[in-house]
């Protein structure tokens, strides 16, 4: 998955799962707007992996749909 895809083509692709971006793009507000795919899971456990093996210097990471229940974000 080399190709650079907008968010909403991504959570076409990837419903209901955890989608690790790399060279993420945002707009003025630091809205995520597109990136390229290099790992995708349902388990978010599995994309932390991912991220510590490949160790992108731009990345991001993003649930694609509602976030599950008891579920914390840290910014």
């Amino acid at each position: 998955m080399g190709e650079i895809l907008t968010i909403e083509e991504i959570g076409a692709l990837f419903p209901f799962e955890w989608v690790l971006l790399g060279d993420p793009r945002t707009d003025s507000s630091q809205k995520l707007l597109e990136g390229r795919v290099l790992f995708h899971s349902h388990d978010r456990n599995d994309v932390d992996r991912k991220l510590l093996e490949l160790r992108p210097s731009r990345f991001a990471f993003r649930y694609m749909g509602d976030l599950p229940e008891h579920t914390a974000m840290i910014l």
